[in-house]
């Protein structure tokens, strides 16, 4: 697509709006969304469970830390809560939600949350129809996981949702009280 003269950093442009200091790339694959993150500046870290795209995600950034992991479990560690550190923003590119194995999506929500700073952001673009998954479904593991809808787009160019299959969803942590 790039060769072709299209535009492939819409996700990184709008993690960007965010203005996070640090984001957790969750099902980074190989590394697109991460390897621009990094170029942009922002602390990312990237986590996937397929060992081969997380090798070429480290052929184009071996400065990145690339963690392999299950979303459902994974544990990036650091000085927060329980050893584990936290995110400004955890980003799921790519359709991940509907790629997981079904069932598991709540459990990842719940990880991916457990990862956010107070007034951290969880954004998710995905397609309706390529897994059970609805976006009422995601809400509501959103918001079991303690998230708040912030956002949701037609477009990762924050286009307004029109209620078509595909959306860009944004779930907030509430700032500290």
């Amino acid at each position: 697509m790039e060769a072709a003269g299209a535009w492939v950093h819409g996700e990184a442009d709008l993690v960007c709006w965010f203005r996070p200091g640090s984001v957790l790339d969750a099902g980074c694959g190989t590394g697109r969304v991460a390897v621009e993150l990094d170029r942009r500046g922002i602390d990312v870290v990237g986590v996937d469970v397929d060992r081969r795209m997380l090798d070429e995600a480290r052929s184009k950034a071996p400065n990145v830390p690339w963690i392999l992991g299950d979303l459902t479990d994974v544990e990036v560690a650091g000085a927060g809560v329980a050893g584990r550190r936290e995110f400004d923003l955890v980003v799921m590119a790519g359709n991940v939600m509907v790629f997981v194995e079904i069932g598991t999506e709540a459990a990842i929500v719940a990880n991916m949350a457990r990862h956010l700073a107070r007034g951290g952001r969880l954004v998710s673009g995905f397609r309706l129809g390529l897994s059970p998954l609805t976006f009422d479904d995601y809400d509501r593991f959103a918001a079991a996981a303690g998230l708040e809808l912030e956002h949701r787009w037609t477009t990762w160019d924050r286009e307004p949702y029109d209620g078509g299959p595909y959306a860009v969803t944004v779930h907030r942590r509430p700032p500290a009280a």
